[in-house]
């Protein structure tokens, strides 16, 4: 059987044997018949807030949070549709802010295509940096007492809109939310703080997980601590579609919208597989390595001890290169090493957690990757190239016996498969 993985801006076609496959997709959800109209809906009927309209006055300065490149956001259509609402605003009174978290901040010519040129051209669009400590403001400390920084756009904004979308997360549960804030407009120290090992290898802090996860429900009080924030948050489906809006109050809405992937995401199987073959639902979360953990995370739910996991990540930017999260490679010379360094009482490094989450799943099996960095890349990584998809599944299970199976999950973390 012919199944198609995922994989970049497209498909990567890949056989497998049809008496020994199970395919895991989160259930279709049909798109919205006029996205347009749902958009304006719900942000004239929001969850548990007053319509925005009515909360925004020509005078106040606002705030609009938007996803980076690396979200599949759908911004070049929410953003303008956004916009028209809020036309009583003058423009000057208006900051479009790019939450970056920590990654590299977008160039002019990708911020033009998330948002369109003409908003580019029209509005003030800022790129969040979490270096950049003169544009951050505290607001009290996180748990381990490190200074909770956020951007001071985001702060001393009248009015705060956070876009973005919702899908399942392998650390905070679900994306959108609070996150959009926090860690979205964070200081690094904020966000290596929330992001630590303490938090990161809590049993709770996985897919599907928010109330009683340790580190989301600290990034959702820090995220409060700016004041009310207004959320516009959408679900989609495979084709990109708009399947859900939600619009109102940043923890009420996002609990609805929750609510609604869910349905979608979570896909029960009866026993753990042998063989897990996953993605990083293609562009744009499969740019670089340092996204595909998520996609590791998902297979990983659903294979057995000592098992076979194969990650289709096209990786076009590379882990990134000379990131923090290359560094740390390259100061460590295995997943051991990096579990025993971060069980190290005070060290940190920025982005560990990417790291820390890949470590803790090839303690318990084998992890190949199936991208375009070259072999130096893939082993500096401590990972094992996977040129042929097929031909590994089809040796790994021919080397397990007749009773082995293999699992694939063509939109790797828009599923949260369970074993159940």
């Amino acid at each position: 059987m012919k199944v198609n993985l995922a994989y970049g801006e497209g498909w990567l076609p890949v056989e497998f044997p049809e008496d020994r496959t199970t395919v895991i997709r989160p259930s279709h959800t049909a798109g919205l018949p006029d996205e347009r109209a749902a958009v304006l809906e719900a942000l004239r009927k929001p969850v548990a807030a007053a319509p925005l309209r009515d909360s925004v006055r020509p005078d106040q300065s606002v705030c609009i949070v938007f996803t980076d490149l690396t979200r599949a956001t759908p911004n070049h259509r929410l953003i303008p549709w956004l916009l028209a609402e809020l036309e009583p605003v003058p423009v000057g009174n208006i900051t479009l802010l790019n939450s970056t978290g920590t990654h590299r901040p977008n160039t002019p010519a990708e911020l033009e295509r998330l948002l369109t040129p003409e908003v580019v051209a029209k509005y003030r669009v800022l790129n969040h940096d979490c270096h950049d400590t003169a544009s951050l403001v505290e607001v009290g400390r996180t748990r381990s007492g490190v200074p909770a920084r956020i951007n001071r756009h985001v702060v001393e904004a009248d009015v705060r809109i956070i876009t973005g979308f919702i899908e399942p997360h392998f650390f905070a549960g679900f994306s959108g939310g609070p996150k959009g804030i926090m860690p979205g407009c964070a200081g690094l120290e904020t966000v290596m703080s929330n992001h630590g090992a303490a938090n990161i290898g809590d049993a709770r802090a996985t897919f599907g997980i928010t109330e009683g996860n340790p580190l989301w429900e600290e990034l959702r009080d820090i995220a409060l601590r700016v004041g009310p924030s207004f959320l516009l948050n959408v679900a989609l489906n495979e084709e990109r579609e708009i399947t859900g809006v939600f619009a109102g109050d940043l923890i009420e809405a996002h609990r609805v919208g929750i609510e609604f992937v869910r349905q979608a995401a979570m896909q029960r199987v009866e026993a753990p597989f042998d063989v897990v073959v996953t993605t990083n639902s293609g562009y744009p979360l499969d740019l670089n390595l340092y996204q595909g953990v998520k996609g590791m995370s998902a297979g990983a739910r659903i294979l057995k001890e000592g098992g076979l996991l194969i990650l289709a990540c096209e990786c076009r930017e590379g882990v990134p290169a000379g990131s923090p999260l290359d560094k740390f490679y390259q100061e460590t010379s295995s997943p051991e090493e990096i579990l025993a360094l971060l069980a190290t009482p005070g060290f940190v490094r920025p982005e560990q957690w990417q790291a820390h989450i890949q470590a803790l799943i090839q303690a318990r099996a084998r992890v190949l990757l199936h991208s375009t960095l070259d072999e130096a890349s893939v082993q500096g990584c401590f990972l094992e190239s996977c040129p042929d998809i097929a031909a590994t599944v089809s040796a790994e299970l021919a080397g397990r016996g007749p009773e082995a199976r293999v699992a694939v999950l063509p939109q790797g973390p828009l599923t949260i498969p369970y074993v159940g």
